[in-house]
């Protein structure tokens, strides 16, 4: 329960505020002002006491706002995305590989995934707590209510955001076009991958936009697999011929444990099982055989 003071006297967020010694406009300032921008009154009564001129405020707090699904979807989206980009461009050279927002009843809990979670993190938890109060005055959560973790990639050759982010400062760094493809190619095969697509449009050379396209191993496009088996990302470099597009997509190869890939088979795997080994077939002793052993 949050207290505040005003006037000399004290103020409980409950049912009935009591203040003293102040006028009307005062107090409906104070009130808007005690009250959490999540929650709003459903009514206000006022009554005014001029002998021993103090103000009672009843209000019926709403816990929370009603709102409809559709506007809960959508105020979740824009804050995903934004929190998105304001992470992508504050850990781009840090190895950013995405952002998981977990909301428990206490807290809200902004997991970063980085292939560098030291740098992330910052001398002694410094940049992290830097970025925690960032983030918490920019969508207005209440003090101590939301914490920022660092989790390390398990394997960034799998992850399809920090090979694009790598090609990204290949390409600032004035590396050729080709060879730095062909490098963020062969890494991502040697990491366990099964397939891999590299895909560079733009100014690459000369003055006409075209686009390069560099493939290895198997790679599905259609259908429930995509979603399970694909992990794409879109980065966007600008060089001074213009903005190069680099679109990544990995294909992840099965794993029944769920570690490095996902655990449902593709639905046209086709499993061969060993055959066993049959016992050798004995046939048994004809009569005539049996006399004649005799």
């Amino acid at each position: 329960m949050t207290t505040y003071i005003c006037g000399g006297v004290e103020l409980e967020h409950s049912s009935i505020i009591l203040v003293y010694g102040c006028d009307s406009e005062t107090i409906e300032n104070l009130f808007q002002s005690t009250i959490n921008p999540i929650i709003k009154p459903m009514w206000v009564f006022v009554t005014i006491c001029s002998s021993r001129r103090f103000l009672a405020y009843r209000a019926s707090i709403m816990v929370t706002q009603q709102m409809s699904k559709k506007r809960k979807f959508v105020q979740d989206g824009v804050f995903n995305a934004e929190l998105h980009e304001m992470l992508m461009r504050e850990f781009g050279e840090d190895g950013f590989s995405g952002v998981e927002v977990r909301v428990t009843p206490l807290r809200t809990e902004i997991i970063v995934r980085a292939t560098r979670t030291q740098n992330v993190l910052g001398e002694k938890g410094r940049r992290i707590r830097e970025l925690t109060s960032l983030v918490q005055k920019r969508f207005k959560f209440p003090e101590n209510s939301v914490e920022l973790y660092a989790e390390k990639v398990n394997n960034r050759g799998l992850c399809a955001i920090a090979q694009a982010e790598s090609l990204r400062y290949k390409l600032l760094g004035g590396l050729a076009v080709r060879r730095a493809c062909y490098g963020i190619l062969r890494f991502i095969m040697e990491s366990g991958a099964k397939g891999c697509e590299v895909i560079i449009s733009g100014k690459l050379r000369a003055q006409r936009a075209k686009s390069m396209k560099f493939k290895d191993g198997y790679m599905v496009s259609a259908g429930q697999p995509v979603k399970d088996y694909i992990d794409s990302a879109v980065r966007h470099v600008l060089l001074r011929q213009g903005v190069l597009g680099i679109k990544v997509k990995i294909m992840l190869d099965w794993d029944p444990m769920g570690k490095h890939g996902p655990i449902s088979p593709l639905p046209d795997l086709v499993t061969i099982h060993t055959p066993k080994d049959d016992e050798e077939y004995v046939r048994p002793p004809l009569v005539n055989e049996i006399m004649l052993a005799a």
